[in-house]
């Protein structure tokens, strides 16, 4: 099948769900436009900064929720289950779910002031389930930290050219953030130079690679990133968090931009299978899919970067659809890309591979890793543009970009919830102080960075699952108080619940009862299970909430 005509239709089917449907969502929240954004009655020069345009904070946004979700689960996904299942969730998942989920985040939080989705759910859920909700949230954040800094550590290890423009791409930001927040410099003029200035930074890190003359040159690296995860965190947002994600989304924008040109000039056959099998080494396709597929179609991390950063850096309240619903959309695009070129850019086995003709098989690649896979894959769809040694690094870099973004966002993030939950909901005053939150969560982080993060990975992504199920329950109990719709919240809520809550059972029985070759992981089981209570509890406070208000406007109807 024509990869060209794949693309298309889901191109196609996003572009109208973003007009039609994005347009019905934005309607149902019903955000006031003339009200004042957080950013400008908070402003503080430090958090609450008016984004200097829509673009800017678009960039911001969409470079920090995208991160390797949109590529490493599609990836996995294609070569288990098969190429069709994956991009059907993701358009589907992508318009009815995942839009709605950033969309309803991004609105509340610029409704009140800036605050979280965690803190906001105290006001529908109440205290406790408040505080269960954000000792989780904490938590998963903490674990993100870490496990970005792992992988964008050995990715520096890995490929050592790309260690000049990762660095270098901080200055850049600076003087970025500087010519358009402190001089007149033109916007345009400014992105312009910074794109510019990073494409020479890549050039170069192409004929100066950096290794580190150290024993476990993963782990200072790590311990290097978490540093700069730090001073990141508590900069002022407009000095480098907005101008660097302004520039990387310029790059990231640009290679998205020569994926789907690659896919229109090269046009390659789809050569993996629309569908593989239904039971697959990760379990079968409901509910495992659906938790493997997550940025991309939903992911929890995504009502935390809307509530969390974008809200208090909106310009101006007609911005938000755009920002909040359009770059769910643009990730899902950034997905279909990279489902078609691991599934027309690779071969499916050697027999595919014509005489003459050099080619690379899916299986054999993906056991080198997934961002291998990838690369390959893209390089196969670019190389008319960069040619075939160039394109597989192009790739890389840009997936290098989205890892130490997200690091930058997710670590400014934990510090918001630490201090939201210890400094003012347990009345620790110390926590309120930004150095001391930010310091505590990274030696955590660091903590789970350098010894075996990899051992509770396997549950994140039902976890982070689960943070959006739960932001979905707020949101159907948040509008059904305010008299608006509510369905289109309700419904995507009670799937990713039952979904996420079925993808845990799964695996704690898998943990708790082993394989022959490991024996049972009781700290998974235990942690899975630990999850589902977590889940439970919250749904249920939501659910009485939910009923409570809903007996509420039916007596009123009634009344009238």
């Amino acid at each position: 099948m024509s990869s060209l005509l794949i693309a298309a239709i889901a191109v196609a089917a996003l572009g109208l769900g973003y007009v039609i449907y994005g347009r019905l969502v934005r309607k149902w929240l019903g955000l006031d436009p003339d009200m004042t954004p957080p950013s400008v009655a908070l402003y503080d020069s430090v958090d609450y900064v008016p984004a200097k345009h829509w673009t800017v904070l678009f960039g911001h946004h969409f470079a920090s929720i995208a991160g390797a979700g949109p590529i490493m689960g599609p990836v996995i996904a294609c070569l288990f289950w098969g190429w069709a299942p994956a991009l059907l969730w993701v358009v589907v998942g992508g318009i009815f779910l995942g839009g709605v989920h950033d969309y309803f985040a991004l609105a509340a939080s610029v409704e009140n002031r800036g605050r979280s989705v965690n803190d906001l759910s105290e006001s529908v859920l109440g205290k406790g389930a408040r505080t269960v909700f954000g000792m989780f949230v904490l938590l998963a954040l903490i674990l993100v930290v870490a496990v970005f800094a792992a992988a964008a550590a050995d990715t520096l290890v890995d490929k050592p050219e790309i260690v000049i423009p990762t660095f270098g791409l901080i200055l850049v930001a600076m003087l970025v953030g500087f010519l358009i927040y402190r001089t007149k410099f033109p916007l345009a003029l400014s992105t312009l130079l910074g794109v510019a200035m990073l494409f020479g930074l890549l050039v170069l890190g192409t004929y100066v690679p950096v290794r580190l003359p150290v024993a476990a040159p993963a782990r200072w690296w790590t311990v290097i990133l978490l540093i700069y995860s730090v001073a990141a965190s508590v900069l002022p947002v407009w000095f480098l968090l907005q101008p660097r994600d302004h520039i990387s989304y310029g790059i990231l924008f640009l290679g998205m931009l020569f994926g789907l040109l690659g896919i229109v000039i090269v046009h390659p056959t789809v050569k993996a299978p629309a569908f593989v099998a239904y039971r697959a080494p990760e379990g079968p396709l409901w509910p495992m899919l659906f938790v493997m597929v997550a940025c991309g179609a939903i992911s929890g991390f995504h009502s935390l970067v809307s509530s969390g950063t974008t809200s208090k850096q909106l310009p101006r309240i007609r911005d938000a659809g755009r920002i909040g619903y359009g770059a769910m959309i643009t990730e899902s695009a950034l997905a279909v890309i990279a489902i078609i070129s691991v599934a027309a850019g690779l071969y499916w086995s050697r027999e595919q591979i014509p005489a003459g003709v050099e080619g690379t098989v899916y299986g054999e690649v993906f056991r080198q890793g997934w961002i291998k896979a990838f690369g390959v894959g893209y390089g196969e769809l670019t190389k008319v543009f960069f040619g075939r040694q160039l394109a597989p690094m192009v790739g890389i870099i840009l997936l290098n970009a989205f890892i130490v973004t997200t690091l930058d966002t997710a670590a400014r993030i934990t510090r918001y919830i630490c201090c939201e939950l210890v400094g003012d909901t347990f009345r620790v005053s110390v926590f309120r102080n930004r150095y001391v939150a930010t310091i505590t969560v990274t030696l955590a982080a660091a903590a789970l960075a350098l010894g075996n993060w990899k051992a509770i990975w396997p549950i994140f992504g039902s976890a982070n699952q689960l943070i959006a199920a739960l932001v979905l329950i707020v949101g159907t109990a948040y509008l059904l108080t305010r008299n608006r719709p509510w369905l289109f919240t309700a419904i995507p809520a009670a799937f990713v619940l039952i979904t996420t809550i079925g993808a845990l059972v799964l695996k704690a029985i898998g943990f708790l009862k082993g394989s022959p070759g490991t024996g049972p992981n009781y700290v998974l089981g235990v942690i899975a299970v630990v999850l589902i209570c977590l889940g439970l509890f919250v749904a249920y406070r939501g659910a009485v909430c939910i009923v409570h208000a809903r007996r509420q406007q039916v007596t009123a109807a009634g009344g009238a």
